[in-house]
C-alpha cells in the first residue's frame, strides 16, 4: 500500500500551553487534527469553566489563518472544584471532561488531589450527568518504583473509585503498561484508555542508554519493551477502547537539557508519519483510522469527522525539522530513531 486516505483524526491528549509557546506550536496539531482535547495544567491551571472559556478564546486567536479546529476544553481537578460549576460547564457544552492529576505527578500538578475523598463530591456529580473523568494514572508516593506507579494507582487508587462508582466514565490517559492493557480490556464497561504515539516507538532504552536523553523522558515514563508491544498491539488491535492521545508536551530546551529537566516529548508534527509506520509494521493500515478517527469520539459522544486526510508512501525518509522556534524559544521534536516514510499529502 502507498496511499491511505482515512477521515480526520483527532487528538484525545494534548498541551498546548499558553502565550508565545501556544502560538508556536498550534499550527503544528491544526494542519491535521480536526479537534484536540485540551489539557489544563497551566500556571495557574484551567479549574473553573470561566477560565475555560478564557483559555478556549486564546486558543481560537492563535490558531493559523484557514485551519480548522475544534478544541476540547477539560478543567483541572481540585479538592475545592465546584459540583455546580462543572455540571454547569458540561450543560454549556463547553466542558468535555474533568483531568485529575494526582498532586505532583507531572508538570504543573502540583495542585491537583491528595485526598480523593474531598474531590468526592464533584465524581460523583460527574457520574450522575455522564461526564468522563479522564485520569493521570500514577501514584506519587515515594516508596512506589516509578515503573511500577501505574501498576500501583489501578490496585490502589483507579479500581476502588469504579467499584465506588461504577457509573463514572473513566479515560486511562497515556497508558505505558500491559497491565494497564489488560485492566481496561478486562473492564466491562465504562473505561477506555489513550495511548501516545511515542510510547508505541520508544522503550526507555531511549532515554538511558548511550548518555541520558532527556528529550526522550516523559511522564508516566517509557517502560521495558514487553509493555511498549503490549501497547502495540492494543493499539491496532480495533478495539473501541483505545484511541490516539498523543500527550505532546513541549518545552523548551533550556528547561529539558538542564539538572532536573521537564518531563514531555513534541511528537504534534510528526505524530501521523510515525503511527503510520507503526501500524504499518504491524501489518494493520487498515485499522488505522479506528485508532486515530473512530475510536476517540465514540467513546467521548461525539461523531467522527467528516473531512478526509490523505496519507502517501514515499521512496524517501521525510524530513522533519529536529526543533522548532517559537517566541517562547527553541523546542525539539520528537526523533523516533527510525526512517519515516508515510506523510500527510493532502488535509
Amino acid at each position: 500500500m502507498r496511499a491511505l486516505t482515512i477521515r480526520r483524526p483527532d487528538d484525545w491528549h494534548l498541551h498546548l500551553r499558553d502565550g508565545d509557546m501556544l502560538k508556536g506550536v498550534i499550527g503544528d496539531t491544526s494542519r491535521h487534527f480536526a479537534r484536540a482535547i485540551i489539557m489544563p495544567n497551566l500556571v495557574p491551571p484551567v479549574v473553573t469553566t470561566a477560565d475555560a472559556q478564557a483559555y478556549r478564546e486564546r486558543i481560537l486567536a492563535a490558531l493559523p489563518k484557514g485551519d480548522r479546529f475544534e478544541p476540547l476544553m477539560t478543567l483541572y481537578l481540585t479538592e475545592q472544584t465546584s459540583p455546580d460549576d462543572v455540571e454547569a460547564g458540561k450543560a454549556s457544552g463547553l466542558i468535555t471532561a474533568v483531568k485529575l492529576y494526582p498532586a505532583g505527578a507531572t508538570t504543573n500538578s502540583h495542585g491537583g488531589v491528595r485526598d480523593l475523598d474531598k474531590a468526592m463530591p464533584v465524581l460523583e456529580r460527574m457520574a450522575k450527568i455522564g461526564l468522563p473523568l479522564c485520569v493521570h494514572g500514577e501514584v506519587t508516593t515515594p516508596e512506589v518504583d516509578i515503573f511500577d506507579r501505574e501498576a500501583v494507582f489501578i490496585d490502589t487508587v483507579l479500581d476502588p473509585l469504579r467499584r465506588r462508582l461504577p457509573d463514572l466514565k473513566v479515560t486511562m490517559e497515556h497508558v505505558t503498561t500491559k497491565e494497564g492493557i489488560d485492566y481496561i480490556r478486562e473492564s466491562q464497561h465504562n473505561l477506555a484508555g489513550s495511548i501516545t504515539t511515542h510510547h508505541l516507538m520508544i522503550n526507555r532504552n531511549a532515554i538511558l542508554v548511550g548518555g541520558i536523553r532527556p528529550h526522550y523522558y516523559c511522564l508516566p515514563v517509557a517502560k521495558r519493551e514487553h509493555h511498549r508491544l503490549a501497547l502495540r498491539a492494543a493499539a491496532v488491535s480495533g478495539d473501541a477502547r483505545f484511541f490516539l492521545g498523543t500527550d505532546s508536551a513541549p518545552h523548551i530546551d533550556p528547561l529539558k537539557e538542564c539538572g532536573c529537566g521537564c518531563a514531555g516529548i513534541y511528537t504534534s508534527i510528526n505524530t501521523m508519519s510515525c503511527l503510520a509506520h507503526v501500524f504499518e509494521e504491524e501489518n494493520a493500515l487498515d485499522r488505522l483510522e479506528a485508532f486515530t478517527s473512530l475510536n476517540g469520539p465514540a467513546w467521548y459522544g461525539l461523531l467522527p469527522n467528516e473531512e478526509r486526510i490523505t496519507l502517501t508512501k514515499g521512496d524517501s525518509p521525510i524530513k522533519f525539522p529536529a526543533k522548532i522556534e517559537t517566541d517562547a524559544g527553541i523546542v525539539t521534536v520528537f526523533d523516533p530513531l527510525v526512517p519515516l516514510y508515510w506523510h500527510v499529502a493532502s488535509s
